[in-house]
């Protein structure tokens, strides 16, 4: 019994053509992966456009987002040569930008001894022919310092309200500035930075001290360089224009 089937039969399967499923090894009768085929029908495979269909990292039909753009400038600076203390983290200006640089300590040594001698030459001899009328007393003694300190006290503040420099300060070519802004210390600024030098020095044996720590304190004071009189009155000492 022959088990050929005509060629009418309908049961009858189909012939694969000549060269269908031969060198890959694939079934004839199956067909492709869908979802591989439609993957590559959108743009799969190597060089394939973020968000599309194939990409694991985004979903179906939406774009990733785009990366965003790198910071420029760097971390933020406070941008001050003096390291400000006064500055943030959002970068303060620094007070003395615009400002002559700041005068030396050699200068400000200078000034306060000229200063010195045009104020305690003139007052000594005054109160040294007090002192001749007077030689009996002997609580007199105390009073010559006190009278110097006070009309020093005077000239300076005077002095600095007016113009930010006293002679000894013009002839060594610094003047004193308001740190916040390089203006001259009119009016309480520089009253009060004069009180703050000299008052002190009214207190027996203690006022010395304060005044020697004062005057001492711009030596290691950083960065402005101030003595405790600038850093109460809020004052720097720069070079004069």
């Amino acid at each position: 019994m022959s088990t050929e089937q005509p060629e009418n039969d309908p049961f009858r399967k189909p012939e694969p053509e000549p060269g269908q499923g031969q060198g890959s090894g694939q079934d004839p009768g199956r067909s492709q992966d869908p979802g591989r085929s439609q993957s590559q029908g959108q743009g799969g495979g190597p060089g394939q456009a973020p968000g599309s269909p194939s990409d694991p990292g985004a979903p179906y039909g939406s774009p990733l987002p785009p990366p965003p753009p790198p910071e420029s400038g760097g971390a933020p600076g406070y941008g001050s040569p003096y390291d400000n203390p006064y500055g943030g983290t959002a970068g303060a200006a620094d007070p003395l930008a615009g400002m002559p640089p700041l005068a030396s300590r050699g200068k400000r040594l200078l000034a306060r001894i000229v200063d010195a001698l045009i104020v305690g030459i003139p007052l000594g001899v005054v109160i040294g022919l007090a002192e001749w009328g007077a030689s009996g007393d002997n609580g007199w003694s105390y009073w010559p310092q006190a009278v110097y300190i006070l009309v020093y006290l005077v000239y300076e503040g005077l002095m600095l309200t007016t113009s930010g420099q006293t002679l000894g300060k013009k002839l060594m070519r610094i003047r004193v500035a308001v740190l916040k802004d390089g203006a001259i210390p009119a009016g309480s600024p520089g009253w009060f930075r004069a009180a703050v030098y000299s008052l002190p020095m009214l207190v027996p044996c203690l006022g010395f001290l304060f005044w020697l720590v004062n005057v001492l304190f711009c030596t290691w004071d950083q960065p402005y360089h101030q003595c405790l009189h600038d850093k109460a009155a809020r004052t720097v000492v720069v070079a004069a224009d």
